[in-house]
């Protein structure tokens, strides 16, 4: 295998991983954090429910598929901040309310933060993925990532579409977190991909830099 660049594979298992264990314990702090003081239940069991089945493909699939520290440590801090938003709603969010008050916005953007967070934490994770276990070209391995927020943002828009005012209709407002923007799922889709793409270009040009 060539692929170096973390210079941190996880080769001794989870049991020997001590950074691993670090990432699982502080997500599982903050999970249960969010649950325990959570403004609204059922936003925070509607926003959580990909995380759930984010989480069981990762440890079902963990002997074979083991990746570098960073790239754990990139989806443990994403995933912090997802179930951050779930705690209060996005839209409602402290941390959103405190940048709003700073910059003089005039919505809180801390959806606008964990969606651009998406493209910019997991791009390189699937990168990771591409190039070590599937042995994809590198210039595919680089594309992928970026084709991959792309759709799964769009995808994501129209689950929240579904959810809101097809299943939950109650709980519509709350879990959209539009805050009266009409091109709110345009915005977010966009921001994922700009984070994707900016990654997957910060990592091409630290490798060129490394190996001149």
């Amino acid at each position: 295998m060539k692929f170096t660049f973390a210079n941190s594979l996880n080769r001794t298992g989870f049991k020997q991983n001590y950074l691993l264990w670090i990432i699982t314990v502080v997500f599982t702090i903050v999970w249960a954090n969010s649950l325990i003081w959570t403004s609204d239940i059922n936003n925070w069991l509607l926003e959580n429910a990909l995380t759930f089945l984010f989480l069981v493909v990762l440890f079902l699939f963990y002997k074979k598929y083991q990746f570098s520290d960073l790239t754990y440590l990139l989806i443990g801090f994403y995933l912090c901040l997802h179930v951050y938003g779930s705690k209060y709603t996005y839209a409602d969010n402290p941390f959103g309310y405190w940048l709003q008050d700073v910059f003089q916005s005039e919505r809180n953007h801390y959806d606008r933060i964990v969606h651009f967070s998406f493209g910019f934490l997991l791009a390189y994770p699937m990168r990771e993925l591409f190039l070590k276990w599937f042995q994809y070209p590198k210039m595919v391995a680089w594309i992928l990532p970026i084709e991959i927020t792309l759709s799964i943002s769009g995808l994501y828009e129209l689950i929240e579409w579904a959810v809101a005012d097809v299943f939950f209709q109650e709980q519509g407002v709350a879990y959209l977190g539009t805050q009266g923007d009409i091109w709110d799922a345009q915005k977010d889709i966009f921001l994922a991909f700009s984070g994707a793409l900016l990654s997957t270009s910060i990592v091409s040009i630290l490798k060129k830099v490394i190996k001149n």
